[in-house]
């Protein structure tokens, strides 16, 4: 189980040396040439910058480079680095699978939720949120497809579930559908799943058009995201660097997972 105390253990060896900064710009940069190559306006897609696993003394350092969007896959490790660092203006957003008896912490956190991919989950979510000073931003996590097995799965709806699941969050008071949120597949080039994403996100918008975001792209892929329209890109390691192999800290939800087939670990976010 992942504490504070590691997240101290953590910062001795993972902040020295890290360079941040120059990893920071050249993210940036990936994101600039991307808009540029899709035709699309300066500033169009926002980064979030993905810290699991890295102590907060990361995240603080890279904050003070102007990144103010930050994201986490696991919500005790999200709820004690969003405490630790309350000093900061930061944007805060919940990238994993929740679980619903987590869902109000992050709700009150005020947290961009971007994986709901059930009703049930939405609701725990709106019965949180309901008393808050403004609705809890949701997005619909989209399953793209890809290989079958829990170590390929990437979790989300299928994608002719999600108008149904749209209409039904879209009517919980507390909640505001914010848009869709999808990770490419394993085994598959990140092109056509993206335009398939694509395609649902304007199906979507015709019956929601508030729901302008689109949330795909990680370190690997972000370009291909940008030319396939996402709003938003979740990127970990080209900013912070390699994550360790899982130490059993937090195997269920494990940062980085090497299969015992392949031995070939997750694509990073």
């Amino acid at each position: 189980m992942w504490s504070p105390r590691h997240d101290r253990e953590a910062a001795a060896v993972t902040i020295t040396g890290m360079p941040l900064e120059e990893n920071l710009r050249a993210v940036r940069e990936r994101i600039a040439a991307a808009e540029r190559a899709a035709g699309r306006a300066p500033g169009s897609v926002r980064l979030i910058a993905v810290g699991k696993t890295f102590p907060a003394e990361a995240i603080r350092r890279v904050a003070a480079l102007g990144q103010l969007d930050f994201g986490e896959n696991r919500a005790q490790e999200l709820l004690a680095k969003a405490g630790e660092l309350a000093d900061l203006p930061l944007h805060w957003h919940f990238i994993g699978q929740l679980q619903r008896n987590k869902a109000a912490a992050v709700a009150r956190l005020g947290a961009v939720v971007h994986s709901v991919d059930r009703l049930s989950l939405a609701q725990a979510l709106a019965r949180a949120a309901r008393d808050g000073d403004r609705p809890l931003e949701v997005l619909l996590q989209v399953d793209l497809g890809g290989p079958e097995g829990e170590d390929a799965a990437r979790g989300g709806a299928a994608p002719d579930d999600v108008p149904g699941l749209a209409d039904a969050v879209a009517q919980l008071p507390g909640l505001r559908l914010w848009g869709l949120m999808a990770v490419a597949p394993r085994g598959e080039q990140p092109g056509p799943a993206f335009a398939r994403l694509a395609a649902l996100t304007e199906r979507i918008r015709e019956d929601h058009p508030g729901a302008t975001e689109l949330s795909a792209g990680m370190s690997g892929d972000l370009e291909e995201a940008v030319a396939a329209g996402a709003t938003l890109v979740r990127v970990g390691t080209a900013i912070f660097g390699e994550r360790p192999l899982p130490s059993g800290l937090d195997r269920a939800t494990p940062a980085t997972r090497v299969t015992p087939v392949t031995g070939v670990p997750d694509p990073p976010v």
